[in-house]
């Protein structure tokens, strides 16, 4: 027992001294941190105490010749005072507040107080930075000012020789070229007198004043030759040359209204003057860029009279054509309606061969009347050959439609004649056919024709009474006539099958009994056989003849069908 009470004492203490070891190093590390962070701080203070602020303000007092610039020396030395003797003092007293209060482990208090001494550092250094960039301005001016202006002097050099060169290109304005370079030398002259009185307030104004005047002056020396050229030259050619094509083209018969030629001429001319005008006084603002789009449109006035060309020849290919299948069609249309009622009398139409015949007329009426308008248009010269061609191109589809129509409507009543013919040239055939059927039975003297044969003779010689009675009606509906048609030549057809078929059946039969007439004496049996089959031969059972004597010749003689049939083959 007492063992344990020591152990859980013992592991106690151990609790206890790992907790508070924990803790003082905790304390030790934050203590550390923050520690460090005010070191950086002070290190940053230092670096803004010892900026070069001093030694730059005194280089402006050998520069002070002017009261510009002595009261903007006043004016930076009291912003030093106050940057060394308030905001400086004003840092280091929060650092030792902030060490202080480190000190006595009041870590809230100097998080707040490292916020505000960043805050105030940040201030102070910003002040400091802005103030020596100032300073540094007027200080260091000379220098860089100097290799500002030698930079702006070999580019003046550089545009000055570049016009010398071309100097007969700029023709009457090359004067006010010149002139304006003189400007600009006498700009780098007032350079010089206020680098002399050390005015460096002034000198930024001049430069940028050189430098405005130079990039000018480059587009001057670069756009002036060309705007020139394009205003008294270039443009005025194209404009003549226009000016005469179209008159011409007007002349003979182009409708060119729409492109207001005459109207953008003038007004270009109104818009190369004002560019010529601005161009002495060296204004070349969009110059070249309204030259150029003027430049283009011209073009493009060339490329209309070409297509209107093109169009024209395109129109009058189109509308010989169109017009030369418009009568052609205007004609079988007219044929075909002077005809309607003796087509009508002759064949019976359906309502929608007539509805299409009808819509066919209407449609070419409101045709022919569009192709009147487009023609009294083309006359006038009201509009411009591209849009005729479109019209055209619209009539002749219309018309391939109403084409397309007519040779649907003319193929049905052309196939109602040739069915009629067709008709009447396949009832002399039947006719033909019947004929030789009868021929046939007639040739060879039958014993007895069977009742089913005069049946089909019968309907045969029907079916082609009706072709007749078809064929005389007015008008006539060929729908019933062809059927009518197809019914006989199927009748006949049969008939003269079941003729040939009959025929050939008959003389079979007969060859048997004769072939086996032979073995009447010497064959039990077969007499009575072949007595049978002669009795069925005379009642007109032909068939019934033949395979009864087949059935006993081929007992006698094995294969004597195809004996038989070959020398019936060669009788025949």
């Amino acid at each position: 027992m007492n063992n344990i009470v020591l152990i859980l004492v013992a592991l106690y203490l151990i609790a206890v001294v790992a907790i508070v070891v924990t803790l003082t190093l905790l304390q030790k590390n934050k203590n550390k941190k923050y520690k460090k962070k005010l070191e950086n701080l002070e290190y940053e203070k230092n670096t803004i105490d010892s900026a070069p602020i001093m030694p730059e303000l005194s280089k402006i007092e050998s520069y002070l010749k002017n009261d510009k610039l002595e009261a903007m020396y006043q004016e930076w030395k009291r912003r030093l005072d106050d940057i060394k003797g308030n905001q400086i003092p004003k840092v280091t007293d929060m650092l030792l507040e902030a060490d202080y209060s480190l000190s006595k482990m009041d870590y809230k208090s100097t998080l707040y107080k490292i916020a505000k001494l960043e805050m105030e550092l940040y201030k102070v250094k910003a002040n400091s930075e802005f103030l020596l960039n100032e300073i540094k301005e007027i200080t260091t001016s000379e220098e860089r000012n100097r290799a500002i202006i030698t930079k702006l002097k070999a580019q003046y050099r550089e545009l000055y020789k570049k016009f010398t060169e071309e100097k007969l290109s700029y023709g009457d304005l090359a004067t006010n070229v010149t002139l304006q370079f003189e400007n600009i030398a006498k700009r780098f002259e007032d350079f010089e007198i206020v680098m002399e009185a050390n005015q460096y307030t002034e000198v930024t104004q001049i430069i940028k004043a050189i430098d405005d005047m130079l990039k000018h002056m480059e587009i001057v020396v670069t756009e002036l030759p060309d705007i020139i050229l394009l205003a008294t030259s270039i443009l005025p050619k194209k404009i003549e040359e226009i000016k005469q094509t179209y008159d011409k083209m007007v002349k003979q018969g182009y409708p060119l209204d729409y492109l207001n030629v005459e109207y953008n001429i003038e007004e270009a001319n109104k818009k190369m003057n004002d560019i010529m005008d601005r161009a002495k006084v060296l204004n070349l603002e969009d110059s070249l860029f309204e030259l150029k789009v003027l430049v283009d449109y011209f073009e493009s006035i060339f490329n209309d009279f070409e297509k209107e060309d093109v169009d024209r020849s395109n129109y009058e290919e189109l509308n010989e054509m169109f017009q030369e299948k418009l009568n052609r069609i205007n004609k079988v249309v007219g044929d075909i309606f002077e005809q309607l009622d003796e087509i009508k009398t002759g064949y019976n139409l359906s309502k929608a061969d007539i509805n299409l015949l009808n819509e066919i007329k209407s449609e070419l009426d409101v045709l022919n009347n569009d192709y009147k308008i487009l023609m009294s248009h083309t006359g006038n010269h009201t509009f411009a050959y591209s849009k005729l061609t479109k019209e055209i191109e619209n009539l002749v589809i219309r018309l391939a439609d109403i084409e397309e129509n007519l040779d649907t409507s003319l193929e049905s009543i052309g196939t109602m004649k040739e069915d009629e013919v067709r008709a009447r040239q396949q009832l002399e055939e039947v006719k033909v056919i019947l004929r030789d059927a009868k021929s046939k039975i007639r040739d060879y003297n039958l014993p007895v024709i069977p009742r089913s044969y005069y049946i089909e003779l019968k309907e045969a010689g029907a079916a082609i009474r009706e072709i007749v009675i078809e064929l005389e009606k007015k008008p006539i509906t060929i729908s019933t006539l062809n059927t009518r048609v197809d019914t006989a030549r199927d009748l006949v057809l049969k008939l003269f099958s079941t003729t040939k078929e009959m025929m050939k059946t008959a003389m079979f039969a007969e060859m048997a009994i004769v072939y086996g007439n032979r073995y009447r004496t010497s064959i039990e049996g077969l007499d009575s056989n072949l007595t049978h089959a002669e009795m069925l031969f005379y009642k007109g059972e032909y068939k019934k003849s033949l395979e009864l004597t087949i059935n006993c010749l081929n007992r006698i003689e094995p294969g004597i069908y195809d004996k038989l049939l070959k020398f019936y083959s060669d009788e025949k």
